[in-house]
């Protein structure tokens, strides 16, 4: 195999969080559609970026249980593709049961993982599966409050820049100016929890937060089954995906390419599919991540029989933008990894951790040996709870760099 190939098969197999065909699958975006009127902002006038402009609450379906209020959002934010074009992006507010403490309930902003590109995949419309649900549930009933943002082009006009860090960044940084700035009951203290495609997210807005929206009191991040671009960590992903099994995480590979698309008008991801992958990558405009999975173990494909071609300059375009502002974070960082994660293998985020220790950042690295990409989520509590409730209080966190 040429370096050539190996590095465009490390690359694109890295990309596992959550695609593509015509660039325009409706007027405004790839993607858009399918949710309703309340996504749509061209009756609203231009605000300023980290202003609420509407609310609705959320239907059964759409809560979580162990909110007192679910309430769906629509606010003003600003593009993070090229840092000043302004955008409507949605999301949610989840409130606790009880009685708000003096000064409000503390506000955690949980960043999602990754669903998809297609507006209908918005947490903010489909709700969260079960071990989501056990997540924020759990939070609930600690006392804290849940801001999340859909993220840039998610349920909102536009497509969807999977995996870029600043569009993300920015839309976590201005739901939550958004939500402090109303009539809310909520501290001005967060902590920012985020996993896989979302812990990226939070590690990322804890970065632009000092300088895109140094007003907002970012107490602490939790982040797991983070993912960070390193060659080496290319590699160790590329070792856990043979290239000519069938693998369902060809449909993160789909997503990173509606990305390159985005961000380069000159790119056709259909130049380097097969025309055996071309239809159903096609579908990521239209449908979520777990239903693409499913598609794709049905089609049998694999990476050979997917790329006739290598899209390697692209790819290498959309590679900058996946990467964080800085590894020195002025707020401690809780980093929980599983043993048996494949989508973020364990040595690419213990890269990532010792990085950001190198840089300065107070890191607390937790290993969990019998757990996976998203079971390492929910077992991380017993030890992210007081790590967030010692962060919101403002005690000290050296963390554990050695």
């Amino acid at each position: 195999m040429t370096k050539h190939r190996i590095f465009i098969s490390l690359l694109l197999s890295t990309v596992f969080l959550t695609a593509c065909g015509p660039k325009s699958v409706s007027p405004y975006g790839l993607g858009d559609g399918g949710v309703s009127s309340f996504y749509q902002a061209d009756d609203l006038p231009r605000a300023q970026a980290g202003t609420l402009l509407r609310q609705e609450p959320l239907t059964r379906q759409q809560s979580l249980s162990g909110a007192a209020r679910n309430l769906r959002l629509l606010y003003a934010s600003t593009s993070g593709l090229d840092g000043k074009s302004p955008e409507v992006v949605s999301g949610a507010l989840f409130l606790p049961k009880g009685t708000p403490p003096k000064g409000g309930w503390p506000l955690l902003l949980w960043s999602h993982g990754t669903v998809g590109i297609a507006d209908r995949c918005a947490p903010s419309w489909t709700g969260y599966v079960a071990f989501h649900q056990e997540h924020l549930n759990h939070w609930l009933a600690q006392g804290y409050a849940i801001v999340a943002s859909d993220y840039q082009g998610l349920g909102t006009r536009g497509t969807h820049p999977y995996l870029a860090t600043r569009p993300a960044a920015f839309s976590n940084l201005d739901v939550i100016r958004a939500v402090q700035g109303a009539e809310f009951p909520l501290s001005k203290r967060v902590v920012l929890l985020g996993q896989s495609q979302g812990a990226a997210a939070a590690f990322a807005t804890a970065g632009h937060g000092q300088t895109y929206a140094p007003e907002v009191d970012i107490r602490g991040v939790v982040a797991t089954g983070i993912p960070f671009f390193t060659p080496k960590a290319l590699m160790a992903v590329r070792a856990a995906r043979p290239n000519d099994v069938v693998d369902p995480q060809l449909g993160y590979n789909f997503l990173a390419l509606t990305l390159v698309q985005l961000i380069d008008a000159d790119f056709d991801m259909d130049d380097y599919l097969s025309p055996r992958a071309q239809p159903i990558a096609r579908e990521v405009a239209t449908i979520c991540n777990r239903d693409m999975r499913k598609k794709i173990t049905q089609a049998g494909l694999t990476y050979d029989t997917s790329f006739d071609r290598s899209p390697n300059a692209g790819l290498l375009k959309a590679y900058k933008v996946m990467q964080y502002p800085r590894l020195k974070l002025d707020v401690p960082v809780f980093i929980g990894s599983g043993a048996k994660d494949r989508d973020t293998p364990l040595r690419m985020q213990a890269v990532l951790v010792k990085r950001a220790c190198q840089a300065g950042s107070k890191v607390q690295a937790q290993v969990y040996a019998d757990e996976d990409h998203l079971s390492t989520l929910n077992r991380s509590l017993e030890h992210s709870t007081a790590f967030v409730a010692a962060a919101h209080a403002g005690k000290p966190l050296n963390g554990n760099c050695f």
